[in-house]
């Protein structure tokens, strides 16, 4: 049954687990200003350099679905304190590192750790607070996030040239893996006097229909959808191809190169708890906000691959990145949806399995753009990066098509249950074009 009132205890619990995702975005987004040091210290181009990124979001999003049935089975106290350790593990291994195969070895360690953040924060928001405070502190959690997001732009960049390559990670590394005697101590699953769910032994024959049972629901999907559509063109940015690009093609110095990548993250820890304050009020303006983020990302994108020239005003790539920036909360609607229509004991898998989206969708995205950036060497870095950043509208168009089509069906399974008599989570009004989802 889920607790009706946030008590301090549950603060307390969440605030313990969300340091280890604000480490989790720190060394995640670390090599969005460290990419170039990291292009001269393994002497790499660009699409050896983009493995980087891809081999640890990559891993990310593969680890999504097991992190999700790991934390079901063994409970996000125990998942959350091996991810701190190989966390902290992997940023040590990648201070260290001189070669191009040790620091990929690292960031897949860095990945697998970072993997496991996410859904067991939720978790045990979901455990811990009311379903109608859930939303606030998602948004909240993912705002505090971003601080780690924030420390890895100006503040590491200043590190890196103060302190250098190997102090720096080595420090970060060796916080992170202290915390996870903090996290093991401090953090317990459910509130007391609450009878933990039940937990099932998933074998591995199993797995593949749990996942199943998860997908075929309609919310699920749409928070596939969402996560695919919303989030990756701003972590595109954030975690790598931002900071070349404002310097190589936009002629940006590196101090302001930091400074027009902390819009994405200082807009993003601004309006995330607002946003999640607004739609845990109205849930049923979830979709419209998320529709609305990717009208205007379509429009930003228009004007940064087709501005004359390729070189924009320094005061339109603030306002650019600032708009895209919106991606990153709005993505969050993605586990709204996916904890409101799934049972507790399934809510990791299918917030693993949403999370997977736009994990993936970075991915892709992430190795696209270092191939092509590879194949015109020649070409002038504003057209180089133009051409490299199709890939990343290509991927915004086949998500907003895709949300489009099960925003319409998740509607429909709603007004379905309704008439037959269910409690559904969300009162939705009944439009139009409802008639047309079956299409």
């Amino acid at each position: 049954m889920p607790v009706d009132r946030a008590t301090k205890q549950a603060w307390l619990i969440w605030s313990t687990a969300v340091v280890v995702y604000v480490a989790a975005l720190f060394h995640r987004t670390s090599l969005g200003v460290a990419g170039l040091e990291a292009a001269d210290r393994f002497h790499v181009g660009p699409a050896a350099l983009g493995t980087f990124t891809v081999l640890q979001i990559g891993l990310y999003a593969l680890m999504q679905i097991p992190t999700g049935l790991l934390v079901d089975r063994f409970g996000p106290r125990r998942v959350l304190t091996a991810a701190a350790l190989l966390m902290g593990t992997g940023q040590l291994m990648f201070a260290l590192a001189e070669s191009y195969p040790l620091g990929l070895a690292a960031r897949a360690v860095l990945g697998v750790g970072d993997a496991m953040t996410w859904v067991s924060v939720l978790r045990l928001a979901a455990a811990h607070f009311p379903p109608r405070r859930f939303s606030v502190v998602m948004t909240l959690s993912a705002a505090l996030g971003g601080a780690g997001n924030l420390i890895a732009t100006v503040p590491l960049t200043l590190s890196l040239k103060g302190a250098g390559w190997t102090v720096t990670f080595l420090a970060a590394g060796l916080a992170t893996a202290a915390y996870s005697a903090v996290v093991l101590w401090r953090v317990r699953e459910v509130p007391e006097g609450v009878t933990p769910p039940m937990v099932e032994a998933v074998p591995l024959r199993t797995v593949a229909k749990r996942v199943a049972s998860a997908w075929r629901v309609p919310g699920t999907r749409l928070g596939f959808w969402v996560h695919f559509t919303s989030m990756s063109a701003p972590a595109l940015l954030g975690l790598l191809w931002g900071f070349p690009y404002l310097v190589e093609a936009q002629g940006l110095s590196r101090p302001q190169a930091s400074a027009v990548l902390s819009v994405l993250v200082l807009v993003a820890i601004g309006s995330g708890p607002v946003m999640g304050a607004v739609i845990a009020r109205k849930p049923e303006w979830r979709m419209p906000i998320v529709g609305g983020y990717l009208a205007a990302a379509l429009v930003c994108w228009a004007v940064l691959l087709g501005w004359p020239g390729g070189v924009l005003p320094t005061p339109l790539l603030y306002a650019v990145f600032a708009v895209l920036a919106f991606g990153n909360p709005a993505s969050g609607v993605a586990f709204a949806l996916v904890r409101d229509y799934n049972p507790l004991h399934r809510v990791s898998t299918a917030t693993g399995v949403a999370n997977v989206g736009g994990f993936g969708a970075i991915t892709f995205s992430a190795l696209v753009v270092g191939v092509v950036l590879d194949l015109l060497p020649a070409m002038p870095a504003a057209q180089a990066y133009r051409i490299a950043f199709l890939s990343v509208v290509a991927v915004l168009v086949l998500g907003v098509w895709r949300t489009a089509v099960w925003w319409r069906r998740a509607r429909a399974a709603v007004f379905a249950a309704e008439d037959r008599g269910e409690q559904v989570p969300v009162q939705i009004r009944r439009r139009r074009w409802d008639a047309l989802a079956s299409a």
